[in-house]
């Protein structure tokens, strides 16, 4: 395979237009699923809110304004091909500078802080992003990017189980920590599970599981019938869009799962509000 260059420039050109393109644009799986949600709401209200969601993303789209006012923090999954070179710059500089051009030129809003406790100063262009970078066979890079807000991130969390906790352990974990986010990340929400690895590894796995499509299940079907199993118990709960009610509380639940070590099970949930920003592109 012949080695690739490509411009450090056009890779913050892509950069920039995915993350205006994903805050402007609700995905279609995410779209099909409020549609079908609004058919079966039981409640009232919620079919009214969720008539109100579904008009949002129209405007939104239309408009080329963002979904949210909270335009998230910038998360990016990156294959980097091993045959491919940047030319006149630095892949990671090109990135941030796609996410910076982004929000500043969409007009999203800024978000980050330069110092988690201290200063707490807005960086003013929404960056740094959040890069996780996987080197893999091939000439192509294949970015899958998310925008996270944090009323939902805020509500997520990670526990160290240990094996003897067993399925019953992981299923209460995780329907303990949506039981507890309650109405507070804006459902119907988008629940990505992370299950094995280590401490770190499960919560990226976690957020990794949110940007993938709702209408897509887990590979092995054990863990593709606790998704729907998952699912079904969490609507149950009856918080309802916006938490006001109803039977939609969740659109998906998505697992990813790890090797992990034999005295370990890490289990980390990561919540997504419905608009569950996500989108992907390769160069």
């Amino acid at each position: 395979m012949d080695i690739r260059t490509i411009e450090a420039a056009e890779i913050t050109a892509a950069v920039r237009q995915l993350f205006m393109d994903m805050n402007y644009y609700i995905g279609s799986d995410i779209l099909h699923a409020l549609e079908e949600a609004k058919e079966t709401e039981t409640s009232e209200t919620g079919k009214s809110v969720l008539s109100q969601l579904l008009e949002n993303h129209r405007i939104a789209s239309s408009e080329e304004v963002p979904i949210c006012q909270d335009t998230g923090m910038a998360v990016l999954f990156i294959e980097y091909g091993d045959h491919v070179v940047i030319e006149n710059g630095s892949f990671e500089d090109a990135v941030q500078e796609g996410v910076r051009r982004a929000y500043i030129d969409g007009y999203l809003r800024k978000s980050v802080v330069d110092d988690p406790v201290f200063d707490r100063v807005n960086t003013k262009d929404n960056t740094p992003a959040i890069l996780y970078t996987t080197i893999v066979k091939g000439n192509t890079i294949k970015i899958l990017g998310g925008c996270k807000g944090f009323g939902s991130e805020n509500m997520s969390a990670v526990r160290m189980l240990t094996p003897s906790a067993g399925l019953e352990g992981v299923k209460q974990f995780i329907l303990d920590t949506v039981h507890y986010a309650g109405p507070n990340p804006c459902p119907p929400i988008v629940v990505g599970v992370g299950i094995g690895g280590t401490f770190e590894k499960a919560a990226m796995l976690a957020k990794k599981a949110t940007l993938r499509p709702i209408n897509t299940h887990h590979a092995d079907q054990r863990y593709a019938e606790l998704e729907d199993e998952l699912l079904t118990a969490i609507n149950r709960m009856g918080y309802g869009p916006a938490g006001l009610g109803g039977s939609c509380t969740a659109l998906g639940v998505n697992i990813e799962t790890f090797p992990t070590h034999i005295a370990g099970m890490p289990v980390a949930v990561n919540i997504c509000c419905h608009a569950a920003r996500h989108k992907e592109i390769e160069i």
